[in-house]
């Protein structure tokens, strides 16, 4: 049975949460059944083998699966109460509400400063160059990357390290004020001294945003998150995924209610 545990009775408030989401890619039934809830100025870890689902859980989260010709979504996404699928909704807006952070960083062939001033741009930005100044200076602290580039704000982006570029995509989303980041994978591409950097950045960005991480390390979920969702592919010869549980990341990682979720977690499946 899928989607069958309770879900969390918080004092946190609930910014996003799913009701019996499924997705599909044509006819393959990519996530089932799917419930669970995100919290305001948490952090939320996404875990499981390869193939469960989870990046298609997460781009349900801003509508990004419809850029996909042949996917469609039954069931319920709620954003603040609101439900992000219905038609009257825009896409464009959900996304500027619920920014995204890919696996690979994917800075612009820009300059640094156009990295960030171009997404202010088509958001409808008309103010002064000085304001502009002061709204990248700001993404740029925000994304605790200022003082390593202040002074080079006119080279391009590409000439970063892939840590600083990465940071430089996580400044570009918070630039335009979305309540949600959605990070896919975000520091698999880094080195450890660069991963660090990002984890540390995300616990300082959760103070101002709401996060939802997608990972497949482990020691990263466990150190950066405050609550776990765990997928699974829901049975004997299926192919779909779902979440199996979901709970606060300390009793995920030391009191699972699910085999299955000690088996992952420990390394003894998947």
């Amino acid at each position: 049975m899928t989607g069958s545990f309770n879900l969390i009775m918080d004092n946190n408030h609930v910014v996003l949460e799913t009701k019996n989401l499924n997705v599909f890619y044509g006819n393959f039934l990519a996530i089932k059944d799917v419930n669970f809830q995100v919290f305001r100025n948490q952090i939320t870890a996404i875990i499981g083998p390869s193939g469960c689902g989870k990046s298609t859980l997460l781009r349900s989260f801003n509508r990004m699966n419809e850029l996909v010709p042949s996917a469609r979504s039954e069931g319920k996404i709620l954003f603040n109460g609101e439900d992000i699928y219905d038609p009257t909704i825009d896409p464009v807006e959900v996304r500027r509400k619920i920014g995204m952070v890919f696996q690979k960083p994917n800075p612009f062939p820009k300059s640094i400063y156009e990295n960030i001033a171009w997404g202010l741009k088509i958001n409808g930005f008309r103010g002064s160059k000085s304001e502009m100044d002061d709204l990248v200076e700001q993404a740029l602290r925000g994304a605790a990357l200022w003082d390593e580039v202040k002074d080079k704000l006119d080279q391009s982006g590409l000439s970063l390290s892939g840590g600083q570029q990465q940071r430089l995509c996580i400044a570009r989303a918070i630039a335009i004020k979305p309540e949600v980041i959605l990070m896919d994978e975000p520091a698999s591409a880094l080195d450890p001294i660069a991963t660090l950097k990002i984890e540390d950045l995300m616990r300082e960005l959760k103070e101002n945003y709401t996060i939802v991480i997608v990972t497949h390390n482990m020691q990263e979920a466990a150190r950066v998150s405050d609550y776990t969702a765990m997928m699974m592919l829901t049975g004997e010869g299926e192919r779909s995924g779902t979440v199996i549980e979901f709970d606060r990341t300390n009793i995920i990682f030391t009191r699972p209610k699910d085999k299955r979720t000690e088996d992952y977690i420990t390394g003894r499946f998947g």
